[in-house]
């Protein structure tokens, strides 16, 4: 049975959203990457925004590189104030007044002259409404990841395939192996055999290189463990591939594993069944390998 939840790091998502004279439009694009590495380009004065949109995309994107844009358009236009700098006029008009008194003049104040002196009075834009603003993107971010997850899935899916089969032909090759195995140790038997009958003809009977010969023979007769974490190794395979979390880098580290007992089964067994078979697997796994850098 194929995974629900495997997924790939690539895809795209746009979503867009209006709510209170508030229109935004957000659009993600995702590639490999061994973290989870967000980028947010939105306009500066909305910048306080951009933790809020990396936190909602980290609780749904376990690795891979995001790039998010986001555009806003606020059909409210720009919102001004006008503000009085009450202790700039009482100032002007002390000064005023003293100057009045020094001319020994009326002194006679006029608002709309006070109006008039720098910084009395000034124009400033508003705070932006960074909730209501917030909404919208929040909105239109929802839809964006959906799009995206859900693009990340389908490719993941064609990666689960694409590991299953791969994965039952190094399963084959295995059990092909296991089945040469015995003959194999056989053939050295005999090999060891004729070397021994050759040492015991000879003049003399040298131990050590008797022993080393017995010692060479034990280490490249059996291949049984490599093929027992082989079979291992394909068991815990299936079960990432069914896994809801991501698994990217364990069945990455899982296939240089495998890869380590086939390279060790080749030099072990110089066969003429086995080696085609070694290079076989050994092809599989660099495809898998190769794959495995797009899964989360």
């Amino acid at each position: 049975m194929l995974p629900d939840m495997l997924k790939s790091m690539t895809g795209y998502g746009r979503g867009e959203a209006e709510l209170d004279g508030v229109r935004s439009a957000v659009e993600i694009r995702s590639v490999n990457h061994r973290f989870c590495e967000v980028a947010v380009r939105i306009p500066r004065s909305f910048i306080p925004l951009e933790e809020r949109i990396k936190e909602q995309v980290q609780s749904q994107v376990a690795r891979g590189h995001l790039d998010i844009f986001v555009t806003l358009v606020d059909n409210h236009g720009k919102k001004r104030n006008v503000k009085l700098d009450k202790e700039l006029v009482v100032a002007y008009h002390n000064c005023l007044r003293e100057l009045a008194e020094t001319m020994q003049i009326d002194f006679q104040p006029d608002v709309f002259r006070f109006s008039q002196f720098p910084g009395v009075i000034v124009e400033e834009e508003a705070e932006e409404d960074l909730e209501s603003v917030w909404a919208a993107v929040q909105k239109a971010l929802t839809g964006a990841l959906q799009q995206l997850v859900s693009m990340r899935t389908r490719e993941g899916e064609q990666l689960a395939r694409d590991f299953a089969s791969r994965k039952a032909r190094i399963g084959s090759i295995v059990n092909e192996i296991q089945e040469r195995s015995p003959e194999l140790e056989e053939e050295l038997r005999s090999r060891l055999r004729k070397r021994l009958q050759t040492l015991i003809t000879d003049s003399g009977i040298d131990e050590m290189r008797l022993t080393m010969e017995v010692v060479l023979f034990a280490e490249r007769s059996s291949i049984t463990e490599e093929l027992v974490r082989l079979h291992s190794h394909l068991e815990q395979l299936a079960g990432m591939l069914s896994s809801a979390s991501p698994v990217g880098r364990k069945i990455d580290f899982l296939i240089q594993e495998m890869n380590r007992e086939i390279n060790t089964i080749g030099a072990k067994a110089a066969d003429l069944t086995i080696s085609p078979l070694v290079i076989e697997a050994k092809g599989e796994l660099e495809k898998m390998r190769e794959q495995v850098q797009n899964i989360e």
